[in-house]
């Protein structure tokens, strides 16, 4: 744990395999978006259950959180049920590369909502990281976007993404007074409500699509939502949510190899282009911010 502490860009590292894996696991599931995201959510909980109410401190962080934390943190799973949604949504219409690019816009509405309400500032080397960064991502999705079918999945996607940077934002001010276990619990429970809720409001059935969407959600739950939203909610102890955010950039070129070897989704040109850009503006970041 000391290591971790002294050396938080391996986090970075893993939340980024984890997160990256998001995308091809969904692509596997038979369900609707709104199922595949509950199962994903209430697995996550399940697993957490136990940590948490099997520890002494938690519990006594817990009856000693106040009310405004809790609700900020509802809030933010709120928007985080938004995120899956539409972004799994998204996926069915467009592709793994293009949909992932475009929610990993998610650093340009964070950069602008920190500055704007939370008071924080960005030098301009930061700035001309995250535009590069951005015009990278513009040129995967500009690559497959021609159709109005993966216009529509690219919109979902973008909509996703102002989605969890509102959730990445959240995180920033309860993250200073609540640990990350507790934080992210109390998200992932109200964020595991909302979409049981939505599946309700849709008429959707969760065990009427076989074990897909089981076997999808006990996967994100481990490698995306423990090893990635929960490393990233840690990380912003450590690191600024522009920068947290500029990290996640690095998911669509994973997402994107792994998409081709498992579904033969060979990038462009042009969407290589994009990748080189993407890595090039996120590690230029890191090292502004380190």
């Amino acid at each position: 744990m000391k290591y971790i502490e002294a050396h938080p860009m391996t986090m970075i590292v893993i939340g980024i395999i984890g997160i990256s894996l998001s995308s091809i696991f969904v692509k596997y599931s038979a369900a609707p978006s709104a199922v595949t995201a509950a199962f994903r959510l209430l697995w996550t909980v399940l697993l957490m259950t136990p940590v948490v109410f099997g520890s002494k401190s938690f519990r006594k962080e817990i009856r000693a959180i106040n009310q405004h934390t809790v609700m900020l943190s509802c809030v933010s799973g709120l928007f985080l049920a938004i995120h899956f949604v539409l972004w799994f949504e998204s996926l069915q219409h467009t592709s793994v590369a293009s949909s992932t690019t475009i929610v990993c816009t998610e650093v340009i509405w964070v950069a602008l909502g920190y500055c704007l309400f939370l008071k924080g500032r960005l030098s301009v080397k930061a700035v001309a990281a995250i535009a590069v960064t951005f015009i990278g991502s513009v040129l995967i999705a500009f690559a497959d976007s021609s159709s109005g079918a993966q216009l529509y999945g690219d919109i979902l996607a973008l909509i996703a993404a102002i989605a969890v940077a509102i959730y990445t934002l959240i995180g920033r001010v309860v993250r200073k007074t609540v640990s990350t276990t507790i934080y992210t619990y109390i998200v992932y429970v109200s964020c595991a409500a909302v979409l049981l809720i939505t599946c309700l409001l849709q008429g959707y059935a969760l065990f009427d699509y076989g074990t897909s969407a089981v076997i999808v959600g006990l996967l994100l739950a481990v490698c995306s939502t423990i090893l990635g939203h929960s490393i990233f909610s840690w990380c912003l102890k450590y690191f600024s949510p522009a920068f947290v955010s500029a990290s996640k950039l690095c998911e669509p070129v994973v997402a994107a190899i792994l998409a081709g070897l498992f579904f033969a989704e060979l990038p462009t040109s042009m969407q290589l282009i994009g990748c080189g850009m993407i890595l090039g503006g996120v590690l230029f970041y890191s090292k502004l911010e380190t």
